[in-house]
């Protein structure tokens, strides 16, 4: 890596990013720092635009999940009106009770709110644009500018879905998967109008926001590591970043071209997804399409997106379990090659989504196995995780808190995935409720906890100030139980055969023996809900008034973001960027509670 310092210089000579003094000058280069405009809006420093990404995603899951509070009132209470529910979505909720239409809409737009627009972008584009070139030590991302459009661009499909809920037609309601024929046919339901026609267009705003963060993720962390930071010195949130950015690039652009395609089916005339319908007695002329291919175009996206979101909480939990236990991490290479395998099999598993479509049992059979073949590298996750905490000096804050029940919420949700990814019983459990708790607990929970761990631990490297500790243990204790609370007994309903996107199942003979379970579930969800609003005020609270960092290193860290100064300028380091000698994980060796990485290494050390 001996020109990394000269790849540094040529591209901070071409961005003006260098800071030579911190708080005294900056050599020429105040623009940064001029207005507020460019300073906290159009801003090109990578901190900043993680901030925007988080505070932006935090909205939106406070949107999202009260949306899974509306519908849950629905499904706890079919029977009961709740008057304030009519003031709030008018007539969409006329006399007190959610009509079916906007309970769909609710329902479409809980998923994609939270699958996107939280844990795709609020994750992802939060850490590895905070993380990226703190953890690599650079001064930037290869391309700011880049890296501010990748923002405005999910800006824009916020904006866009944003509308689509007041639209009088309303937002989609074909579920987050929008499967066509539902979702190709304007006259199909009322939620097929132009809230479709807005879902869409978000959606491909969304995907070009994905691709340009991306790809400037995977140039920055091939190209502009600094002096001595070889790839196996990397922590493995960079890994993590890394292949998350490579499953982006490499499946988000299949998911464009059949949102296009549904496009031309709704506006163009043309048959890609439709073929023989009738709709209200009318024949269409429409012929020779498969509503199959869209399916097949969209799990191929679909599938390694579970990976996308995972895998950037996997990286976090890894450093952060590895920081509280005082040890270091169990397996750095296994945890890297595990990453690598998860990465390609994602790729291969996307048919187990449509093992109820007809498809052909012989193929059926190996994306079986290669489904069950994915849980050997997590496995390998799992048991380096647990080996990494074993008797290791733990320090609980909520970082590592909710590091440890992602552990737990990834092996009770990931269990549940061998079941499923068995097609002789999924065809039993498909788009059953069975489906709703595994993939919630293993992708939802688990990913959000990754996510709540990652804000508490780096917080104090984006803020200069600590979130309050007692209300944290408080939002993961209450979070953690509430989880199972909601979603381990929808397994038990799953497996008696109940079917989800139903609106109501009072009348159901088979079902209606739930639904005290299904008001219990109700209720734990307005708590858990009331739970993570106390979370937004620590957060916010905390920006302004938390206790503030008095040392640049906080948790006794040995990585590069801990190097820098406490309220970091444009350019992270005042002066020349450190460099490595060592891995990410020097804890508890040689009678020192941990070496940084910017300690060389001494030639009587032992060997890690």
């Amino acid at each position: 890596m001996s020109n990394e310092a000269t790849l540094h210089n040529q591209d901070l000579a071409h961005h003006g990013h260098v800071e030579h003094g911190h708080g005294n000058g900056h050599d020429g280069h105040d623009h940064h720092h001029e207005t507020f405009i460019s300073k906290y809006v159009f801003s090109m420093d990578h901190k900043m635009i993680a901030k925007q990404f988080l505070i932006t995603g935090i909205i939106w899951a406070i949107i999202g999940a009260f949306f899974s509070v509306l519908f849950r009132l629905q499904l706890g209470y079919p029977d009961a009106t709740f008057p304030w529910l009519e003031s709030i979505l008018g007539h969409w909720a006329e006399g007190g009770r959610i009509t079916a239409e906007a309970y769909y809409a609710l329902v479409t737009m809980h998923g994609t709110i939270l699958v996107f627009f939280v844990l795709t972008a609020g994750l992802s584009g939060t850490f590895s644009n905070l993380l990226i070139p703190l953890q690599v030590g650079a001064r930037d991302m290869a391309s700011p500018f880049m890296n501010m459009l990748s923002y405005w661009f999910f800006f824009l499909a916020s904006v866009v879905m944003m509308s689509s809920l007041f639209v009088q037609t309303g937002p989609a309601s074909g579920g987050w998967t929008s499967y066509p024929p539902l979702s190709a046919l304007g006259d199909a339901s009322i939620g097929s109008k132009i809230g479709m026609d807005l879902w869409l267009v978000s959606m491909a705003i969304f995907v070009v926001s994905s691709l340009l963060g991306s790809l400037n993720y995977i140039s920055t962390i091939l190209n502009m590591r600094t002096k001595g930071m070889s790839m196996t010195k990397m922590p493995l949130t960079i890994w993590a970043f890394f292949f998350t950015a490579v499953l982006g690039v490499l499946s988000f652009p299949v998911l464009l071209s059949g949102f296009v395609l549904l496009l031309f089916d709704r506006h163009g005339g043309t048959s890609f997804y439709l073929s023989e319908l009738f709709v209200q007695g009318k024949v269409l002329p429409n012929e020779g399409g498969s509503a199959i291919l869209y399916q097949h175009l969209f799990w191929f996206l679909g599938h390694p997106e579970v990976y996308i979101i995972i895998l950037p909480a996997m990286g976090m939990v890894s450093e952060i379990l590895a920081v509280s236990s005082r040890k270091p991490i169990f397996g750095y290479l296994a945890m890297v090659g595990s990453i690598f395998a998860i990465t390609l099999l994602a790729f291969l598993v996307w048919a187990h989504h449509m093992f109820v479509t007809g498809l052909n049992p012989f193929l059926g059979a190996f994306f079986v196995l290669l489904t069950l073949l994915i849980a050997v590298p997590s496995a390998i996750k799992v048991f380096n995780w647990i080996t990494t905490i074993w008797r290791g000096n733990i320090r609980f804050t909520p970082a590592s808190l909710f590091s440890i029940g992602f552990v737990s919420t990834f092996i009770s949700g990931g269990l549940t995935g061998i079941w499923l990814g068995n097609s002789a019983i999924d065809i039993h459990l498909h788009d059953t409720y069975f489906v709703i708790a595994h993939f919630h607990i293993v992708m939802g929970v688990s990913a959000f906890f990754g996510m709540f761990a990652g804000i508490y631990h780096w917080f104090p490297k984006m803020y200069g100030r600590f979130m309050n500790q007692t209300l944290g243990f408080i939002h993961f204790w209450i979070t953690l139980v509430g989880a199972y609370l909601i979603f381990w007994p929808m397994h038990y309903e799953g497996m008696a055969g109940m079917p989800r996107r139903y609106f109501d199942y009072s009348n159901w003979a088979s079902f209606n023996m739930f639904g005290g379970l299904n008001q219990f579930i109700s209720f734990v969800v307005i708590i858990v809900f009331a739970t993570q609003l106390l979370f937004v005020f620590n957060f916010f609270y905390s920006i302004f008034k938390g206790r503030k960092l008095t040392t640049p290193n906080p948790w006794d860290a040995t990585t590069l973001e801990w190097t820098t100064p406490i309220n970091p300028g444009h350019g992270n380091w005042p002066g020349e960027i450190p460099e490595v000698h060592r891995w990410a994980y020097d804890y508890s060796k040689d009678g020192k509670d941990f070496i940084p990485q910017t300690v060389p290494v001494s030639p009587d050390e032992s060997q890690h």
